[in-house]
């Protein structure tokens, strides 16, 4: 006679723990990251090819995609306008190129008119910035705030002064390696009209292309991912291009009112600087403050007072209604990020960090949610053990 089959009571203890586990399963996953992460270490120097490749190749593909994500709806629309849309890139590059040719002719004169009188009188801003300073230093005031909050000004000069020795010794062995910078800028620009044709051309393609090399069953939920992450790209590019442009022109508008020398190069510094969020304007405020200091009082309160009108403006009209909530991400999050990402990877981590972050975000919450639902740990209709 045959002995009824025992229970598996062990293997389903084992898969219940295990496997049901919100937190075992977590720490799993840490481990085997942390394997991977330890093994690629090991093994950096394959690598190397890659990161030098990637290097190389980011500048133009960056600059590319920016101006991509601008100039694609100009052709799809004449695209619709049954041009065909080489030919509606070609009269896009001749009119781009009759703009430059234009603001090359009219604009740059004053502007390089205004960057050599600013250059020649920052010897006098210097000088009546350090003898503002000095009167501040000799009032009875400030020797009762330094004697109160133990602050000595010469130690402080001192260090200073140091320190901007060290930064002039190290200038010069600096300068080979500006020169390979600028030598590898120039060519990624000179090479960004042929990449951009291209992707203008066939970037339609693309995703297609992409979601070929992946299994078929998973294409459905990649092409969302893409799809996503073309959106949130897209709108954070074109949406802080335009709001960049409006706080430049609000501001020569403000500074040519109030009469603000260097309108133009002020407005212009302000612009490129507002493209990184939040931090930027803090920036970008800093040489209009100089300039109207050493104006007149009543010329910094100006200044304060049109940029400040100016930030509200951007603040309460242009930006809900150009950037809207497409991002939803925190300002606290945006600022955290764009401080990390600035010391991971200098100036270009500032100007990537807040796109990077929301590519980022998207990818993460899409395999969050298949994780979800494909384990089921998240439904509560299931007992899981915690």
């Amino acid at each position: 006679m045959e002995q009824p089959e025992q229970p598996r009571i062990w293997p389903d203890r084992f898969k219940r723990f295990f496997l049901n586990n919100k937190f075992v399963l977590f720490l799993l996953i840490l481990l085997l990251v942390g394997l991977n992460v330890m093994v690629m270490t090991k093994i950096s120097f394959v690598f190397h090819p890659i990161a030098v490749l990637i290097k190389t190749i980011v500048l133009p593909i960056i600059l590319s995609g920016v101006l991509y994500y601008l100039l694609n709806p100009l052709v799809d629309v004449m695209e619709r306008w049954k041009i065909k849309r080489g030919w509606s890139i070609l009269i896009l590059y001749l009119a781009i190129g009759g703009i430059l040719t234009v603001v090359v002719l009219a604009v740059i004169p004053v502007l390089r008119n205004q960057i050599m009188g600013l250059i020649a009188n920052f010897p006098a801003y210097s000088t009546a910035v350090q003898e503002k300073f000095v009167q501040l230093t000799g009032s009875e005031m400030f020797n009762q705030v330094q004697e109160t909050i133990n602050f000595n000004f010469e130690d402080l000069w001192a260090t200073l002064s140091a320190r901007a020795t060290e930064i002039l010794n190290h200038t010069w062995t600096g300068i080979g390696d500006f020169l390979g910078v600028f030598t590898e800028t120039v060519l990624s620009i000179v090479t960004v009209p042929f990449i951009l044709f291209y992707l203008l051309k066939d970037g339609k393609k693309l995703p297609a292309k992409i979601l070929s090399f992946l299994p078929i069953k998973s294409r459905t939920g990649a092409m969302h991912v893409l799809e996503d992450i073309n959106h949130q790209i897209s709108s954070f590019i074109r949406g802080q291009i335009i709001v960049s442009f409006c706080i430049g022109v609000l501001l020569y508008i403000g500074y040519m009112i109030i009469g603000l020398d260097y309108a133009l190069i002020l407005a212009i510094i302000a612009s490129f600087t507002s493209v990184v969020p939040y931090l930027g304007p803090a920036i970008a405020i800093t040489p209009a403050l100089i300039v109207a200091l050493v104006t007149s009082p009543i010329m910094l309160l100006k200044m304060i007072a049109v940029w400040t009108i100016v930030q509200l403006i951007e603040g309460k009209f242009i930006s809900p209604q150009i950037m809207g909530k497409t991002l939803k991400i925190h300002p606290i999050t945006i600022i955290f990020v764009i401080l990390t990402s600035g010391n991971l990877f200098g100036f270009l981590g500032i100007l990537l960090a807040v796109p990077g972050y929301a590519v980022l975000k998207v990818c993460i919450s899409h395999i969050f949610n298949w994780f979800k639902s494909s384990t089921g740990l998240y439904d509560p209709n299931k007992n899981n053990l915690l």
